[in-house]
């Protein structure tokens, strides 16, 4: 889609241990001017589910709209965003997995010196984070009291989501942008950047952690605009 073609649905795919909440900030701002403002909420139990979760929101939508997703969402979005409705990809501090790859295996070998994410062994197939290294990996710039509220009220999510190969990347055939975090410490700033740039995405940096989806709404939000051709 050109930029001067504007699509005024929007569709929100969150990551792992986290749900769909946390998109209010851009959800309110996107909506005040007008943008019909869609959110999934991903079973994160498994990627095919979580595609499935993510076109049944995009098959109730009457037009064009631009595909966002964070952190695990890219890897969604990824898949999702072959679907006819969708116009534009946004990645916001997200993985964008080739064809045959998956958060697993694009977290696999990390850069020496690189912030290693606290993920606990897998309990009953699910994934958490360690609840005290929380706020420092995932969401050093919020607010202590809602940093501490999404280290206890943490989605548990799926191995088989951590192992979903994307198969069909959409970014192939669609037109993406991408926002890096460059205070991040569950991915990596080099590895967005290398992500980014490989997809031939426009790219934007934002000072911000791994929930800069929350803690820089209005720089999301902008993004997204721009992506849907305002």
């Amino acid at each position: 889609m050109s930029e001067n073609a504007q699509s005024k649905n929007v569709v929100l795919v969150h990551g792992g241990f986290v749900d769909g909440s946390g998109w209010q900030g851009v959800y309110d701002l996107l909506s005040s001017e007008g943008y019909r403002v869609s959110i999934v909420q991903n079973p994160t139990l498994s990627l095919d589910g979580d595609v499935a979760a993510t076109h049944q929101v995009l098959d109730a939508l009457d037009g064009p709209a631009v595909l966002v997703g964070h952190s695990y969402g890219g890897v969604v979005i990824t898949e999702a965003g072959n679907h006819e409705k969708v116009s534009g990809l946004v990645y916001i501090a997200a993985f964008a997995p080739d064809k045959g790859e998956s958060v697993s295996s694009l977290i696999a070998d990390p850069p020496p010196g690189a912030p290693v994410p606290p993920i606990l062994p897998p309990r009953d197939g699910f994934l958490f984070l360690d609840r005290d290294k929380f706020a420092a990996s995932f969401a050093a710039d919020v607010p202590a009291d809602l940093a501490a509220f999404m280290a206890d009220s943490q989605v548990p999510w799926g191995v088989d989501a951590l192992n979903g190969a994307a198969s069909r990347p959409a970014w192939r055939t669609k037109p993406s942008w991408y926002l890096v975090a460059t205070d991040d410490r569950m991915i990596p700033p080099p590895a967005q950047r290398a992500m980014s740039e490989r997809i031939g995405a426009t790219t934007v940096e934002v000072p911000g952690s791994h929930s800069v989806y929350l803690s820089k709404p209005d720089a999301v939000a902008d993004l997204i605009r721009r992506a849907s051709g305002a």
